[in-house]
C-alpha cells in the first residue's frame, strides 16, 4: 500500500461545490456519534495494542485518540470564537509536537472522555445555530483563508472517520 493510501485512507477532506443544509445535517450526526465509534474501536484495547501505529512514522493508536481529543477541543473552540467575534484569527498549533507531549503517553480514557463531554456541547451548540450564523467564519492564518463554520463541520466529521480509519488499519498491524 503506498504512503498516500495510508495516511489518508478515505482519501483527503474534499469541500463539496455546495454546502447544502442536508449535508451539515449528516455532519452534526457523524460528530455526535463519534464519541462512541471511538470508545468502540479503541477503549479496552491492550497497552501493547495502544502503541501499534497505522503506517511506519505514523502515530500509535494512543496518540491518535490523544490527538482527537486536542483537535475537536480547538474546534469546539473555534466554532465558540466564529459565532461571539467578527471573522476571527484563529490559532493554529503544532499537531505533531503535541502528539510528542507528556499527556500523550497517559492512558486514553481521560481524552475519551474530553471527547464524549466536547461533542455533547458542540452537537447541541450545532443543533441550535441559526442558518446564518453558519456562514460565520474564522480565519487560518496556516492556510491563508476564511473557513465557514458549515465547512468546518463536515472537516471534523471527516477527521472522526479518518482517524477511526487510522485506528483500524493499526489493529490489522498488529494482527
Amino acid at each position: 500500500m503506498n504512503l498516500e493510501v495510508l495516511k489518508y485512507p478515505l482519501g483527503r477532506f474534499q469541500v463539496p461545490e455546495t454546502v447544502a443544509t442536508d449535508i451539515v445535517k449528516q455532519a452534526i450526526q457523524r460528530i455526535e456519534h463519534f464519541p462512541k465509534e471511538l470508545q468502540t474501536a479503541a477503549s479496552n484495547l491492550p497497552e501493547e495494542m495502544l502503541e501499534s501505529k497505522y503506517r511506519p512514522a505514523g502515530w500509535s493508536i494512543r496518540q491518535l485518540v490523544h490527538h482527537l481529543a486536542d483537535s475537536h477541543m480547538n474546534a469546539y473552540m473555534r466554532f465558540k470564537l466564529a459565532l461571539t467575534e467578527e471573522k476571527p484569527v484563529i490559532k493554529p498549533y503544532k499537531e505533531d509536537l503535541w502528539a510528542k507531549l507528556a499527556d500523550s503517553k497517559l492512558g486514553i480514557e481521560n481524552s475519551v472522555q474530553i471527547l464524549v463531554g466536547i461533542h455533547e456541547k458542540w452537537v447541541f451548540l450545532m443543533q441550535n445555530m441559526s442558518e446564518g450564523e453558519w456562514n460565520r467564519c474564522f480565519f487560518h492564518p496556516e492556510q491563508s483563508k476564511f473557513i465557514p463554520l458549515n465547512v468546518s463541520a463536515l472537516l471534523y466529521a471527516w477527521h472522526g472517520k479518518h482517524h477511526l480509519a487510522h485506528i483500524s488499519q493499526a489493529k490489522k498491524v498488529e494482527d
